[in-house]
C-alpha cells in the first residue's frame, strides 16, 4: 500500500503539471458544453464525467493499492469535499448549457478570491487589509461579467455564482486533507459518491450518444477529469499552492480559444474586461501571499 506521499521541491515540474492540468480542466468544460449542444441531459453529462473518472482512477489505482485505495482517515471531511464538488460540476454544467464557456470560465476565477475570504473563518488564516481590498476588487470584475444591471445579463450565472461557492468550499476542505490522505484515496471518493448519487436521477431516462463522435466525447470526459486533477494533486505536492495558483488564470485564454475553434463564439468585451480585473485582484492576492511567507 502506498502511503501519503510527501512534498518535493521541483517547482519548475510543479508550474508545467499545474499547467497541463488547466488544459484538461478546459477540455472539460469543452466537453460538457459539446454534449450539451448535442442534446444530452444535464445530469446525464455531470454522471458521464464522474463515471469515466471512477473507472479510470479504479484502473489506475486498484492494482497499485488494491483495496487500501479506499480507505480514508478522514471520511466525515472526504464526503464533504466530494459533495461540494459534486455541487459544483452540477450547476457549472447547468450554467454551459446557457452560456459562453469563457464566461463560466470568467465567473469561476473568483473561486481564489472566495478562498481568502473562507480561510478565514474556516481555516484560522489571516488575511490583511490590502487583500480584502483587492477580493473586492476581484468582485467587481464579476460584476463586469455579469452585468446584473444590464441586458447582458442571464439567469443562468446564479448557476455559476453558485459553483464557484462550492468550488471554493471543496478547495478549502483539500487544503484540510493535504497530507493527510493519498491521491487513490482524492480520486476515488469524489468520483464513487458522484456516481452512486447521480445513478437513480439519470439511469432512468437515458439518453445514448449518437455517433463515433459523441461516443468519443462521452468516454473522453471522464478521462480528462481524472487526469486533471491527478496532475493538479501531484503540482501541489511539487511547489507551494502560492506559486501555482496564477496558472489557473490562463484557463481564460485556453476557453478563448475553445469557445472560438469549436462553437464559433468570440468572447465579448465585457468578459475580456471583468476577466483582467478578477485576474489581477487574483494576481494581487498571490503576491502578497508570497511577500507575507517569504518575511
Amino acid at each position: 500500500m502506498k502511503g501519503v506521499q510527501p512534498r518535493e521541491d521541483k517547482t519548475a515540474a510543479g508550474v508545467v503539471l499545474m499547467a497541463l492540468a488547466v488544459v484538461f480542466f478546459t477540455c472539460i468544460d469543452a466537453s460538457a458544453k459539446w454534449l450539451l449542444i448535442a442534446g444530452l441531459p444535464p445530469l446525464q453529462v455531470v454522471f458521464a464525467r464522474y463515471l469515466g473518472h471512477l473507472i479510470y482512477a479504479l484502473v489506475y489505482y486498484i492494482p497499485q493499492e488494491g483495496r487500501h485505495a479506499l480507505h480514508t482517515r478522514r471520511p466525515r471531511i472526504q464526503l464533504l469535499r466530494s459533495v461540494f464538488l459534486l455541487g459544483s460540476t452540477i450547476l457549472n454544467f447547468f450554467a454551459l448549457s446557457h452560456l459562453p464557456i469563457t464566461v463560466t470560465t470568467t465567473i469561476a476565477f473568483s473561486t481564489p478570491i472566495l478562498v481568502t475570504l473562507l480561510a478565514i473563518p474556516v481555516l484560522g488564516e489571516r488575511v490583511g487589509i490590502r487583500r480584502i481590498v483587492a477580493v473586492c476588487v476581484g468582485f467587481t470584475g464579476v460584476l463586469v461579467v455579469t452585468q446584473p444591471w444590464g441586458a447582458v445579463w442571464h439567469p443562468a450565472m446564479l448557476y455559476s455564482l453558485g459553483s464557484l461557492t462550492m468550488a471554493s468550499i471543496y478547495f478549502i476542505t483539500t487544503r484540510m486533507l493535504a497530507g493527510v490522505e493519498t491521491d487513490a484515496t482524492q480520486q476515488l471518493w469524489p468520483s464513487g459518491l458522484a456516481t452512486l448519487a447521480l445513478a437513480p436521477f439519470v439511469l432512468g431516462g437515458w439518453v445514448w450518444p449518437e455517433g463515433p463522435v459523441q461516443w468519443a466525447v462521452f468516454c473522453a470526459i471522464g478521462l480528462f477529469g481524472m487526469t486533471g486533477h491527478v496532475l493538479a494533486n501531484k503540482a501541489h505536492r511539487w511547489a507551494d499552492a502560492s506559486i501555482l495558483s496564477p496558472m489557473i488564470y490562463t484557463q481564460l485564454f485556453l476557453a478563448a480559444f475553445a469557445s472560438i475553434l469549436v462553437f464559433g463564439i468570440w468572447p465579448t468585451i465585457w468578459t475580456l474586461g471583468g476577466g483582467v480585473i478578477i485576474i489581477a485582484s487574483g494576481l494581487y492576492i498571490w503576491y502578497r501571499e508570497g511577500k507575507i511567507k517569504g518575511g
